[in-house]
């Protein structure tokens, strides 16, 4: 396996990024990997990416403006619009590249991700196949999730973050994850030991994100789009996860024209590591070898 440094510009910002490429194959497919909310690709999907590179098809893992080696500033800034912006400059940056095939690509993200690889397949029909693992489905659907003192301080951290925006100044930061009874974005009681279990020790990354982020992913709704997605998406979702309504990621995958809905026994952050991992890796390799061969 190759490993090459594949950094691009979106809206003029430089993102950073990473090509695994199998050894001996010429023009693989590929597939195109980033992370959910306020997550670096460092965050375990390169053990994904090495698994897709056995089954001799390329990845290409990218972070967002304002994360990890990215840049852009302010830092740490989770916006839905500006990510999917991301991924159209990713996608097209790959399908220019020499060392893959640009027009055997499959999009795969997680979590809120997961919502945006269904947004950006719903406008790119050459798109070839989607991997949509626990995604995030609508603003509503998580919101509901949460109790009623988190909504309140989402709302008002989330409009004085837009209202400092509005006026130039510096960003208002909410932690993204806590343990219960703490305020986050992220604070049920698999977030904090789940997320730490795969940001570990990463350089760069903080436990913040600017709170406009409440309000702009309270009004994101991926599930709109899911009619206009042609490519084959695999939906994968988790029985016990506690951030995003298994019902809401079902009636998801009811709506797309060709997708397959595999749910199991896990809850948000178990695919990332062990036994999981190894389930989901393994569903989503068959399933990404059938469409882009």
């Amino acid at each position: 396996m190759k490993i090459k440094k594949s950094d691009f510009n979106s809206k003029g910002v430089r993102c950073d990024g990473d090509l695994y490429l199998p050894e001996g194959i010429n023009k693989p497919p590929v597939v195109i990997m980033a992370h959910g909310m306020a997550a670096q690709k460092d965050f375990r999907l390169p053990a994904y990416a090495e698994r897709f590179v056995e089954k001799n098809m390329a990845a290409f893992l990218f972070d967002y403006r304002t994360f990890g080696k990215s840049d852009g500033k302010p830092r740490q800034m989770v916006d839905p619009d500006l990510h999917v912006q991301d991924w159209q400059a990713a996608i097209s940056h790959v399908r220019n590249l020499k060392d893959v095939d640009g027009k055997r690509i499959a999009l795969w993200g997680s979590s809120f991700s997961g919502g945006h690889v269904i947004t950006c397949a719903a406008a790119d029909h050459d798109i070839r196949a989607v991997v949509a693992q626990l995604p995030f489905v609508s603003g509503w659907a998580s919101t509901r999730m949460k109790g009623i003192s988190d909504v309140l301080q989402c709302t008002f951290y989330g409009i004085y973050d837009l209202m400092r925006g509005a006026f130039g100044l510096s960003p208002h930061y909410s932690p993204v994850i806590a343990r219960p009874g703490s305020f986050a974005a992220m604070n049920t009681e698999e977030s904090y030991p789940g997320y730490m279990a795969i940001a570990g020790e990463s350089p760069g990354w903080e436990n913040k994100m600017a709170s406009r982020a409440f309000i702009k992913a309270s009004l994101y709704s991926p599930i709109r789009k899911v009619g206009q997605v042609k490519a084959p998406t695999l939906v994968m979702a988790g029985k016990y996860d506690s951030l995003i309504p298994v019902d809401a990621v079902r009636k998801m995958a009811c709506r797309l024209p060709k997708g397959e809905l595999v749910v199991m026994d896990c809850n948000h952050f178990e695919p990332y590591t062990g036994l999981f991992f190894e389930k989901f890796v393994k569903k989503q390799s068959e399933f990404l070898e059938a469409h882009l061969s």
